[in-house]
């Protein structure tokens, strides 16, 4: 069976890497398990919303590390992961009115 993720599973897996790993290439980004041409997209997506930054070091390598914002918002999906297995728990548990 053939799992994807969401856009926003992936998105918040590269905030993880850079969070957890600093500043990377882009070739060093593997570990988000996102293709090359797709994690360029989705990389500018995050730097046009302030996630994530590009960094050039020296003439010509360019970086990409998580902002301040990045890091809030990741810590935040980490918060509300925790809570939503408890609101659909409750969910479920519920009497149906009929």
């Amino acid at each position: 069976m053939d799992i994807r993720r969401s856009k926003l599973e992936m998105y918040i897996d590269i905030l993880k890497v850079l969070a957890h790993r600093g500043a990377l290439k882009l070739t060093h980004m593997y570990k988000a398990n996102v293709n090359c041409s797709v994690l360029k997209e989705y990389l500018d997506f995050l730097i046009k919303q302030g996630l994530v930054e590009e960094r050039t070091i020296g003439k010509r390598r360019v970086v990409y590390a998580i902002t301040q914002r990045g890091v809030t918002v990741l810590k935040h999906f980490k918060e509300l992961k925790q809570v939503l297995p408890i609101i659909e728990e409750a969910r479920n548990r519920a009497p149906t009115p009929f």
